[in-house]
């Protein structure tokens, strides 16, 4: 067969080429590209697809797994096949081993023009990458190791390209096939596995923590079926040795993982660390082990969360920059986490308590699944947890996929599938531990004490904000110090009382917003020419009004 760019569609050509090898005849550098576009948009090379405007190559890595370049205990094995952007020097290596591209040469001898294989210039082949537009070419969504749902409810488990998702399936381990309609017995004892073998031994505080557990663990599964964001998954325990890590390496062995290191208060670090992660085409990232006590509390961590697509400009470059999905499962697990910025509406908690002076001493024979760390890596036995999450996952489908009520941020459709799917099979709790949540962000707690106090000493007297920080001066009775705030008054990261500049922008960035009970309001007083403001608060019994949904819309609302 040949290619040329003139000719269009592929036709043969007579003897000029081995019988298992496309013939493409190029000729000056304008007609090369040409010709090489033609033959790329026809499908001249194999495992070539486009994904987000740039050619991709399937390929298989020798070698290893890849399992030491993240962390001791990394669960990321390498995937039997990656997507690897393709170059000038991967191109030419495709050509020369899939095709016969040549040009025609005079023979001295015969006077006849004769095929002469060659490679294309690399200013040629870098000229034909930089087209953006392959509207011929399978478009590649990612790879998958483990069975997902299509968009339709059913399940993609044949290996190889799905056209339905754009997804390349390729099993690490032979995966056996999932049952469209599992039987009852099947689903029982798919749920008897995961609740009383698999998780039995976690110490988790209580239902929610489970649940939630269990909402998070079947995320990648669902993904391609919502096509819909996840919220970030906090794993947070009282001690070390509870089993943090290894509830989150859970999903790592079964769908892969990345670890990442968190960085406290650098978000310019945190970019880069997750523009790196995002290179990866693991589904999972972990920031495992976060230093005791941490308030997690990062603007970009939060935009990541609430969107789609991650871009960011690529190091040592001016202009050129890095755009991806943002298809992850994003968690992190330490002792005592806190959170602060706008996390706690963006995160799901898991907790752990084992209730133990020595929880690294518990008997592990005495377990459901003795050793769950080894246990997990045996193939065989991660396609056992698998089988046993999507029987469950299918027979919620063949219910109807039902919903629950649950609200949260934007990640809605999510919660509201996790939701039904868990009360689908009797789970209960799933986050219902939203009051704990809030309880570990750290500025929500700061700023419900400082309206706490706010009201008890001003009621409802508008105040200017000179007159604020004028109150937090301490006064001296009786030759003591005295607080009228009792600690409670906002300030610096140095421990200070801001300006009367700073407080001032500090209260408008929080005007409307809940706090607990209480709520910041202001107007305009055009005598004093200067904002004012007080603080409302509602009792128990008073419900929050459209401007009150600051934090309260994301309480589950449960259909009557």
């Amino acid at each position: 067969m040949t290619a040329t760019a003139d000719t269009g569609p592929i036709s043969p050509a007579a003897n000029t080429a081995p019988a298992d090898r496309l013939a493409i005849e190029i000729g000056g550098e304008a007609e090369t590209i040409r010709v090489l576009t033609t033959a790329l948009g026809q499908g001249a090379l194999p495992d070539v697809y486009v994904s987000g405007g740039q050619l991709v190559h399937l390929s298989r890595v020798s070698g290893p797994a890849d399992t030491a370049t993240d962390h001791a205990h990394t669960t990321s094995a390498a995937l039997p096949v990656r997507a690897e952007p393709l170059t000038a020097a991967s191109l030419a290596w495709l050509l020369a081993h899939h095709t016969f591209t040549h040009r025609m040469k005079r023979n001295k001898d015969t006077e006849e023009f004769e095929p002469v294989e060659t490679s294309p210039t690399k200013a040629a082949l870098s000229a034909v990458l930089s087209s953006r537009y392959w509207p011929d070419v399978r478009p590649l969504t990612g790879v998958v190791t483990s069975p997902v749902l299509r968009p339709d409810g059913s399940l993609l488990q044949t290996s190889g390209y799905d056209t339905a998702t754009g997804l390349y399936y390729a099993p690490t381990t032979p995966m056996p096939a999932i049952p469209a309609t599992p039987t009852t017995q099947e689903v029982t004892d798919a749920l008897t596995f995961v609740l009383d073998t698999l998780l039995c031994d976690f110490p988790f505080v209580a239902p929610a923590d489970q649940a939630n557990h269990l909402a998070l663990l079947v995320a990648p599964i669902l993904r391609p079926y919502l096509g819909c964001l996840t919220p970030f998954g906090l794993i947070s325990a009282t001690t070390q040795s509870s089993g943090k890590t290894l509830l989150a390496e859970i999903p790592g062995y079964l769908y892969g993982s990345k670890n990442l290191v968190w960085r406290k208060g650098d978000d310019s670090e945190l970019e880069k660390a997750i523009t790196s992660a995002l290179h990866s085409p693991a589904p999972i990232m972990l920031w495992d082990n976060v230093a005791e006590g941490t308030v997690v509390s990062s603007a970009v961590l939060a935009q990541l969360l609430t969107s789609p697509h991650w871009s960011a400009r690529m190091l040592g470059s001016s202009g050129a920059g890095f755009t991806a999905a943002n298809n992850r499962l994003w968690l992190a697990t330490g002792n005592n986490i806190r959170l602060g910025g706008d996390m706690a509406t963006r995160t799901v908690l898991v907790r752990l308590d084992p209730n133990d002076p020595h929880p690294d001493q518990r008997d592990q024979t005495r377990f459901g699944i003795p050793h769950l760390d080894t246990w997990l890596k045996n193939p065989a036995n991660r396609v056992t947890v698998l089988r046993h999450l999507l029987i469950l996952v299918m027979d919620w489908i063949n219910a109807g996929a039902p919903r629950s009520g649950h609200t949260m941020r934007q990640f809605t459709s999510w919660a509201g599938a996790a939701g039904g799917f868990l009360a689908h099979h009797g789970i209960d709790g799933f986050l219902d531990n939203l009051d704990d949540m809030r309880d570990t962000d750290d500025e929500n707690t700061e700023w419900n004490a400082f309206l706490a106090r706010w009201h008890e000493l001003h009621g409802d007297r508008r105040v200017t904000s000179r007159i604020l920080c004028q109150t937090a001066e301490i006064d001296v009775v009786n030759g003591q110090p005295v607080d009228r705030w009792e600690g409670a008054f906002l300030t610096d990261d140095n421990g200070r009382i801001p300006s009367v500049k700073s407080i001032g922008r500090l209260l408008t960035g929080h005007i409307g917003r809940y706090h607990g009970n209480h709520v910041l309001r202001s107007v305009k007083d055009s005598h004093a020419n200067a904002l004012v403001y007080w603080v409302e608060t509602r009792t128990d019994q008073q419900q929050p009004g459209p401007d009150d949904t600051q934090d309260d819309s994301h309480q589950p609302r449960l259909p009557a």
